[in-house]
């Protein structure tokens, strides 16, 4: 399954029904007056929050969304059936923009959620209604009134309790293959990882969902590589775990420039909770280690943690961690079920 996290759709709520002319005609009451019915609403646009969606790629393939119009009243008074609600099922997560994709019109957090987006026009009038005490006899009705119409994008921003952040070949995909239930590519070059990936951790009968995304660069916050795509991602995870490779050229600048991408970005990333570990500590002697560590206590004013995604060294005490900053169960990890549908290898598709 292809990963898509935003597209351009447009919409059209449905148009009211046209009023009906029409006379009461019967035996013995000839000119028994006007009995025109009103037409039906048109059908609404609705969007719903649904559980084991994971991507937007529906939305490539289906990029125009009409509801039916009302139908035209009728004799005897009938009103015309309205039109039927048109249900847009998008994955948890997903936001509504405005064609400036600035401003958020809609945002569904919650499995289930329903809103309506765009409402149909009324029905046109009858020319009952139309009927007065001088005009006994109305041939007028209404058209029916127009719906609404719009282009909106969607964006996905999936849903997780914590979030990987590193430079390319910090080990993340490691680590989250590690300790969950992804199947995340693994390689020994940058941007192994070019898509999300999602993995249910349990840990001290705990399950959470941790959220890797694709590597971050300098500059990335400004659109350099591909990790600034896919930042609004950790935007609503609770805790971030900050990789840093301690086999890199410089491990304490490696650890400047993601912080300074966070900030650059906005979003309130640079705010969040964060552990920070030393990963691959497995790759570099013991005095190497110590001085990495003391000189990354130093840049960030917290302890590291010593990992290896590789060996499993250090990775109870960095889940008892994440568990200890998610808080009580709960939240995302009620759509753990989903994760499994980002774990099938193809590539990412852009838009």
């Amino acid at each position: 399954m292809h990963f898509l996290d935003q597209a351009k759709v447009y919409l059209s709520s449905g148009a009211g029904g046209p009023g009906a002319v029409s006379f009461r005609r019967e035996k013995f009451m000839e000119y028994g007056g006007p009995d025109g019915g009103n037409g039906g609403k048109g059908g609404d646009i609705i969007f719903e929050a649904v559980p084991g969606l994971n991507t937007l790629i529906d939305f490539r393939y289906t990029q125009h969304f009409r509801a039916p119009r009302g139908k035209g009243g009728a004799g005897s008074n009938r009103t015309g059936p309205g039109g039927k609600d048109l249900i847009i099922r998008v994955p948890v997560g997903t936001q509504l923009l405005d064609d400036d994709r600035e401003t958020v019109l809609a945002d569904f957090t919650v499995p289930g959620q329903q809103q309506v987006f765009l409402k149909g026009g009324d029905g046109g009038r009858g020319n009952l209604s139309y009927k007065t005490s001088t005009n006994r006899a109305p041939r007028q009705h209404g058209p029916g009134w127009p719906g609404e119409e719009m282009w909106v994008w969607l964006r996905l921003k999936l849903l997780a309790d914590a979030g990987l952040v590193g430079l390319p070949n910090a080990g993340k995909s490691t680590f989250i293959n590690a300790v969950s239930n992804a199947k995340a590519k693994v390689g020994d070059y940058p941007f192994t990882t070019v898509r999300p990936q999602l993995g249910v951790v349990s840990h001290r009968d705990r399950e959470f969902v941790i959220a890797d995304i694709p590597g971050l660069i300098e500059g990335a916050a400004d659109g350099a590589g591909i990790g600034d795509r896919f930042l609004g991602h950790i935007e609503r995870c609770r805790v971030l775990l900050h990789l840093v490779d301690a086999t890199g050229d410089d491990p304490i600048e490696t650890y400047h420039i993601v912080r300074g991408e966070l900030d650059a970005y906005g979003g309130g990333l640079i705010d969040k909770p964060e552990l920070l570990a030393l990963n691959k500590v497995d790759a570099i002697d013991a005095k190497t280690r110590t001085r990495l560590m003391k000189a990354l206590k130093k840049a960030s004013g917290v302890d590291p943690l010593p990992l290896s995604g590789a060996t499993g060294e250090g990775l109870t005490e960095v889940l008892d961690r994440l568990v200890a900053e998610i808080g009580p169960a709960g939240g995302t990890s009620e759509l753990s079920a989903q994760s499994s549908m980002m774990q099938e290898e193809e590539p990412w598709s852009p838009l």
